[in-house]
């Protein structure tokens, strides 16, 4: 566990008790009724960053990272605000939350559950976090968010795209500001359709777990809706690094595309080796053999290079849209990192930035006013236009973007182009939508 530059040192150290959910909390917030997990009664309140800084995410957890320091600097009034100015809600005043100056640690998940629920176990007990962020695993984030019911503090999702998270493992403390799956099909395949036909025969890598299956689904479902057929589906390991035996295959199967249905090093990994077996090159049924990356990101991107050029896909976020928000993050953070800022850090920074908002405009800390604060809550300003945090589930509901590799970047950091803002209305379901069926989410905890 390592801390940040403000961290909390010598309080809520009074002894603890093991409570029924198992975890050892602070015996002062279990000696009154209307306590609740991590009351902070000092002068600062301690927030939790919970990133991969080891693993095959590792370089989405790093900048999710700047942005979280980025977004504690805007709290407590350093820094030019960022998003502070363009947020539609004015209850941040850039003097903490509640008056109480923000403070946070840090935890390596090394995208692996077991590890991050130790890690988030930790700063809730140890270092009194009231609210726990981060991702880039969807495997971690319902890990993380179910530690967090059973503690009784705020889960603010950062990067997870599993439908799984807001579906049948959604929980009433969790909260999504990320897109999921099956959003990147609906906005994606008519796309697809649209530039390669309707014909066409696909072949599926897909990473072995809980966001790899979902986001296969909903792809796969998305595509055949508009007359794809799937050739097969292989599941491959997250800690994969050599996917040649994987491609192989392909060349075999009579399909004409594939889609890579893996993310961060894993899909920098697949997509490389599948351009120098020459699938690009291929003519497959009379047609160019196709790649697809579902789920991008920017980092991906840059670290797959010219490999990118022309594959589409889609994201929750990009730097180079000109709304206000986004134009205000972006001069942000690169003024502080010299660089522009993935789809990843916006989502950890407006997690924050809604977290402190949601107190404020409850008035308490209670994990479960702030969640009453949230559910239905409609805001503006923070990127991607008019966005809803709906009420039945804890998913935000927003624009979703289609990109495609950059044929002549202009630099290492403009490697996608936007090709399509697809509207929020396209890529809205039912609460109780097969993909998102099982599970419900509960009543809020607030801890002790």
């Amino acid at each position: 566990m390592t801390r940040g530059n403000l961290t909390r040192r010598g309080l809520l150290r009074t002894g603890a008790v093991v409570t029924g959910a198992g975890l050892a909390l602070p015996t002062i917030f279990t000696s009154r009724a209307s306590a609740f997990t991590n009351d902070p009664t000092g002068d600062t309140v301690t927030l939790g960053f919970n990133v991969p800084q080891t693993g095959p995410y590792a370089d989405e957890g790093a900048d999710e990272l700047r942005a979280f320091q980025l977004a504690v600097e805007h709290l407590n009034g350093e820094g030019d605000g960022g998003m502070l100015n363009t947020f539609s809600s004015k209850a941040l005043q850039g003097n903490g939350i509640r008056g109480k100056k923000v403070a946070y640690v840090t935890g390596d998940t090394q995208t692996k559950s077991d590890a991050a629920r130790a890690s988030a176990q930790s700063m809730i007990q140890k270092d009194g976090a009231i609210m726990i962020s981060g991702g880039s695993s969807s495997g971690v984030a319902v890990a993380v968010q179910g530690l967090c019911q059973e503690a009784g503090v705020i889960f603010m999702a950062g990067l997870t795209h599993s439908n799984d998270t807001t579906g049948k493992d959604k929980k009433a403390n969790g909260f999504r500001h990320f897109f999921n799956a099956y959003m990147s099909g609906a906005a994606l395949a008519p796309v697809l359709a649209k530039n390669y036909g309707t014909d066409r025969r696909a072949y599926h890598l897909t990473a072995d777990y809980t966001w790899g299956w979902t986001q296969q689904e909903s792809i796969q479902a998305a595509t055949e809706a508009l007359g794809w057929t799937t050739v097969n589906n292989v599941l491959t390991p997250l800690a994969e690094t050599d996917f040649s035996a994987y491609i192989t295959p392909v060349l075999q199967s009579g399909a004409d595309v594939l889609v890579l249905n893996h993310y961060g090093g894993n899909m920098v990994n697949s997509l490389t080796q599948a351009v120098q077996f020459g699938l690009r090159d291929k003519v497959v049924n009379g047609k160019n053999f196709e790649i697809v990356v579902p789920l991008y990101s920017e980092l991906m991107a840059k670290g797959a290079g010219d490999n990118i050029k022309g594959i589409f896909g889609s994201t929750n976020w990009s730097w180079t849209l000109q709304d206000e928000g986004t134009k205000a993050f972006v001069k942000s953070f690169g003024t502080k990192y010299g660089f522009p800022p993935s789809n990843a850090a916006q989502t950890c920074y407006a997690q924050t930035l809604l977290y402190a908002d949601a107190v404020e405009r409850a008035g308490s800390f209670a994990p479960c006013d702030v969640g009453a604060a949230l559910e239905g809550f409609e805001f503006d300003g923070l990127g991607n236009g008019p966005t809803l945090y709906r009420a039945a589930d804890h998913q935000c509901f927003k624009d979703v973007l289609v990109m495609k590799g950059k044929e002549d970047p202009a630099n290492e950091f403009d490697n996608l182009e936007l090709v399509e803002v697809t509207p929020r209305a396209q890529v809205e379901y039912a609460p109780d939508h097969p993909m998102f069926a099982g599970g419900e989410l509960g009543a809020c905890n607030n801890g002790a």
